[in-house]
């Protein structure tokens, strides 16, 4: 199901609301690196929270509507309730409106919670979500502001090499030198010896760090913010190590639901130069050491 799209914020808020419904005010909220945000106080007496970016940008939005709806479908974690998405050309902006999240403390399971509710995310079924292949998506998204190639594959290892790193390192290339050029080469030709085909394909989150999860009404973990497609579920525990581990017990409770393969500390880091590398291509040149430290490790 896709959202219906308005011309407007208060075009959207009446047709969600109530014709008698009005933004009473509209207060910026921090946080985000890519899309601005926002709480709406309507006159009714409710909140909404609002994503927007500029016109050219619509597409932010529906990518992360398919990602946000397809991780619902599995029926296995909570992300906030999608309410509509549209353009407002006198704002100047695209925008995707959600329920306002109000946190509730953390239950006491907290962690051991959200570690089975995605290991449950990872076992599910992942048919609908790709067709031509095993692994990808069916449609191509954004990885932070980059862009996201999903065409599908047959095997996770061609995917990861075509689809992830040889993309960012394309992007990238203007910052390396011959010698470092070659070494990535070595690795991506590499990628068959040292990455392992999933026992089965997992939906995952794509950039599950810890400011793309919140603690939601019912005190559980909600995942928001999604880069989502078909891929090896090591890729998510992975990333969810880079800037710093969550707590031991989601592991732990993870791997009772859905254990990890053997040797995947021996490849949590190369999963891990995808993300380091977009941050390159993002932020600059502060991400070069630990992107070369990365290939010259894996290439040999």
């Amino acid at each position: 199901m896709m959202l219906r799209s308005y011309d407007s914020m208060e075009q959207a808020v009446k047709a969600c609301f109530g014709d008698d419904v009005n933004i009473i005010k509209r207060s910026y909220v921090g946080g985000g690196d890519i899309n601005d945000s926002s709480r709406l106080q309507l006159s009714n007496g409710e909140q909404a929270f609002i994503k927007s970016n500029t016109l050219d940008n619509k597409g932010f939005f529906d990518a992360e509507e398919t990602g946000l709806y397809a991780i619902k479908k599995t029926g296995t974690i909570q992300t906030p309730r999608l309410i509509c998405k549209g353009i407002d050309r006198i704002q100047g902006c695209s925008f995707l409106m959600m329920e306002m999240i109000t946190p509730a403390g953390k239950v006491r399971d907290f962690w051991e919670t959200f570690g089975h509710e995605l290991a449950a995310m990872h076992k599910s079924d992942t048919g609908a979500f790709v067709t031509g292949g095993k692994f990808g998506f069916y449609a191509d998204n954004y990885i932070g502001a980059s862009k996201q190639i999903n065409s599908p594959k047959d095997t996770w290892i061609s995917f990861f090499r075509e689809s992830r790193l040889e993309p960012q390192f394309k992007m990238a290339s203007a910052y390396f030198d011959k010698d470092t050029a070659r070494l990535m080469i070595r690795l991506l030709d590499k990628l068959d010896d040292i990455l392992v085909e999933p026992e089965n394909p997992s939906l995952l989150h794509g950039d599950l760090w810890s400011g793309n999860y919140i603690v939601g009404n019912d005190g559980k973990a909600w995942l928001i913010d999604p880069a989502t497609y078909v891929g090896h579920a090591e890729a998510d525990l992975a990333m969810t190590e880079l800037f710093g581990r969550f707590d031991q017990r989601f592991y732990d409770s993870y791997n009772e639901t859905n254990p990890l393969q053997p040797g995947y500390r021996d490849r949590k880091d190369l999963y891990n130069l995808y993300h380091m590398l977009n941050h390159l291509n993002l932020f600059g040149r502060m991400y070069y050491s630990s992107v070369t430290s990365i290939i010259r490790r894996y290439a040999g």
